[in-house]
């Protein structure tokens, strides 16, 4: 995840100030994160990281159960936060590298992120990319201010793979991993890319509102350090009202009130009863 510049973080997750005004734009991947249960991946995967830190280290570990317990507890807890907060940093630099690679401005040495750099570099000279022809539009910020909503994509690119070679807008959203297969999709990427896909304002450096570029496909560039693929999910209607459906449960979500404003009903006879007091 990049840094966009009309973001923010909250107590709620990530919102977009409209520099145009009106209210704050819940971003794409504030609704996901709120409204899609990714427990079905995440659980076994955080269990899977505690389970090789003590097979990596069984006899360590075993006497640290016995003379650490509190300590050994307080690691292995803390295990699958501490790897995916690595992971999301890792990422936020591979797009920024991917964003200089396409704009061809100079970036600064990152032995962490060149293996996935090359695996981009190998994408683009695949499809014989040429920056000044082909790409549409990078590290863009949309916005549906109907649907209050907001995103940054990662790039626009033309590719020929419509009928007789005729070229094609795609938007791509780059995903990467050290340890997940390059087949990879998770179910809410589709929502993601259909969000971004329909908002229909596009921010321009100045805060300028421009029409967003109009794409035909949509797709995940996975890159891992040594491999890369370009996979196409759906993006049209059906994936966009199964996002709006998320963006309603999102909001409802971060308005409901706090758990200690919901009143705790007696009856008439108890102690403590607001009708007895009215009695």
């Amino acid at each position: 995840m990049t840094n966009p510049r009309h973001a923010r973080d909250t107590e709620r997750g990530r919102y977009y100030t409209d520099p145009a005004g009106g209210p704050d734009l819940i971003s794409v991947t504030n609704v996901l994160g709120t409204a899609v249960n990714k427990s079905f991946a995440l659980v076994p995967w955080g269990a899977g990281l505690v389970a090789d830190h003590v097979i990596a280290d069984p006899i360590g570990t075993a006497r640290r159960a016995r003379s650490e317990q509190t300590a050994l507890r307080k690691l292995l807890v803390a295990l699958p936060s501490g790897t995916a907060e690595k992971a999301s940093n890792l990422g936020t630099r591979v797009h920024k590298r991917a964003e200089k690679l396409v704009l061809g401005t100079p970036h600064p040495a990152d032995p962490e992120v060149e293996p996935y750099a090359q695996q981009l570099a190998r994408f683009f000279r695949l499809w014989r990319i040429d920056f000044d022809r082909d790409v549409e539009a990078t590290e863009t910020t949309v916005f549906h201010r109907q649907y209050g909503y907001a995103g940054t994509g990662d790039l626009w690119l033309w590719l020929p793979t419509g009928r007789f070679r005729r070229r094609q807008l795609w938007l791509i959203d780059y995903k990467t991993s050290a340890k997940k297969p390059v087949h990879t999709v998770y179910a809410e990427q589709p929502m993601q890319l259909a969000a971004l896909r329909h908002a229909p304002v596009a921010l321009l450096a100045d805060d300028t509102d421009i029409d967003a570029p109009r794409v035909h496909r949509t797709a995940l560039l996975n890159l891992r350090p040594n491999s890369h693929r370009l996979i196409e999910v759906p993006s049209g209607r059906p994936v966009f009202r199964a996002f709006l459906g998320a963006v309603r449960t999102a909001r409802y979500v971060h308005g409901a009130p706090a758990a200690s404003a919901y009143p705790t009903i007696l009856p008439p006879w108890a102690p403590g009863s607001t009708d007895r007091k009215a009695a």
